[in-house]
């Protein structure tokens, strides 16, 4: 089972011992988690120690150390070095990738993120008939920037006419950013363990973005995250707190239907890198294989309160 391990209580120390992630204070154990079970380290805390054995088996296995800011957005990350065999001719491909095939890449995230949008819209029964149509309608590099068209009817439809997307607001942009954090970790893995970069991106590459090729894979993914949020608004939950981690590290072991049958999103984001790399490789977009949504009423039930022993560990 793979577990998202929040750390937000100050002075906590990390520490690995004998195949287990060791949480403590004051020299005593408060927590521990076996680091195979780990898909990331969230850490919103002030004065947190760690050793650096711990950061390296997490990295052997693949798991982010994630650092956030005050408004639970990442301001740092430590991946590993070596995340696939052939990861040195896969980061020089993804390097060398030419502008016609990130546009082309780009265009195909931009379609899945604008169904991905329909699909949450439906499943909240809000739907916004001209979404659809707008994904049948975005070109290579998406030059009529559709995606931003999209975004202008699919948040007022999900949040409300008020609400504004802006990272430094607390409220359900803190819900939001708290999610993204997540869903950034597991697309992050995911591409390091494919011998891509995260920093290396084909459109959010000019922003400045230590996380431009995972917040370009990540965005069909988004949505997912928003349909929490909302759910957990409904249950009069507008702060992160316990029970909002563990209804948004849940999100990584959601079914959702694939080529190859029902899969998790966990598995659907291995796959989406994996095809990505394949994509660089041959220069062919049509290598991409993002996740599809799953039925209105599957995602219905999304958001629905976590049982405490699920996926999330919240060590304070």
């Amino acid at each position: 089972m793979e577990r998202v391990v929040d750390i937000a209580t100050d002075g906590r120390h990390l520490s690995a011992h004998r195949g287990f992630l060791i949480v403590s204070e004051d020299r005593a154990e408060v927590g521990r988690v076996p680091l195979d079970d780990v898909a990331a380290v969230i850490v919103h805390a002030h004065g947190v120690t760690w050793t650096t054995s711990l950061v390296a088996s997490l990295a052997e296995r693949g798991a982010p150390v994630v650092l956030c800011g005050a408004n639970h957005a990442p301001v740092a990350v430590c991946l590993p070095i070596d995340g696939h065999h052939g990861q040195n001719a896969r980061m020089r491909a993804q390097w060398e990738a030419g502008k016609p095939l990130a546009k082309q890449i780009w265009r195909e995230i931009v379609i899945a993120k604008i169904r991905w949008q329909d699909a949450a819209l439906d499943a909240l029964g809000r739907r916004v008939l001209a979404l659809e149509m707008m994904s049948r309608r975005v070109r290579s590099g998406d030059p009529e920037n559709i995606e931003a068209q999209a975004a202008r009817r699919y948040w007022p439809a999900l949040m409300g006419a008020d609400f504004r997307r802006d990272r430094a607001l607390e409220g359900p942009n803190a819900l939001l950013n708290y999610g993204y954090t997540v869903m950034r970790a597991l697309v992050s893995r995911s591409l390091v363990a494919s011998g891509l970069h995260p920093s290396i991106g084909v459109h959010h590459a000019n922003r400045g973005s230590a996380f431009a090729l995972a917040d370009d894979l990540m965005e069909p993914f988004r949505p997912l995250v928003d349909l929490v949020a909302v759910r957990l608004l409904e249950r009069g939950v507008d702060t992160v707190t316990p029970e909002a981690k563990r209804a948004f590290a849940t999100l990584i072991a959601l079914d959702l239907p694939g080529e190859a049958g029902v899969t998790t999103v966990s598995t659907a984001a291995i796959r989406a890198a994996q095809s990505l790399a394949r994509s660089f490789e041959t220069g062919r977009a049509s290598e991409l294989r993002l996740p599809r949504p799953p039925s209105a009423l599957e995602l219905a039930a999304l958001g629905a309160p976590a049982p405490v022993a699920a996926i999330a560990d919240d060590m304070g």
